[in-house]
């Protein structure tokens, strides 16, 4: 008998210990990604482009998308989307702005004469679509507005972007 109670504990023990119920586990295998697109041009039939995304991505991903708005010393300036633009004789003003699904990213210009805005702004742009695991966003200290800062966060390499043809 004793051998019967010391094979039914041993089993229990056995089968209690692979139970475990942990929900705060965080996503640490969900990879970020990058997509980049260039020879975007904002055309005068509404100023909107739309960036497809090489495939879809999760529904609790954010998306951050950059525009390559010049260099220094060698070094890209990317600055983040919502980003606008304000002309000193106050006549023009100039904003990107975007919104985003699974599938897609919609970038559209606003401002009040978009075609008087030089094509400088309007044709052969470049951006970055930055796509990141949900869970960056919560209690993050990720400074989005700096690429370089959030592409070290997210350990993505320059080699690994993908570019997509428009």
């Amino acid at each position: 008998m004793k051998k019967i109670t010391l094979i039914v504990a041993f089993i229990g023990m056995i089968t209690l210990q692979s139970c475990s119920n942990n929900d705060n586990n965080i996503d640490n295998d969900t990879i970020s990604e990058v997509f980049e697109y260039t020879n975007v041009n904002f055309l005068p039939n509404d100023y909107r482009v739309v960036l497809i995304y090489p495939h879809s991505i999760l529904s609790s991903d954010m998306v951050l998308v950059y525009r390559l708005s010049g260099s220094f010393q060698g070094e890209d300036i990317w600055k983040l989307l919502p980003e606008t633009y304000y002309f000193d004789d106050g006549t023009l003003d100039l904003r990107y702005d975007f919104d985003f699904t699974r599938f897609d990213a919609e970038l559209h210009l606003e401002g009040f004469d978009l075609a008087g805005v030089t094509n400088v702004y309007k044709l052969n742009q470049i951006f970055r679509v930055v796509i990141l695991p949900g869970y960056f966003g919560k209690n993050s200290k990720i400074n989005f507005n700096d690429y370089k800062a959030v592409v070290k966060v997210l350990n993505i390499n320059e080699s690994k972007i993908i570019k997509v043809q428009q």
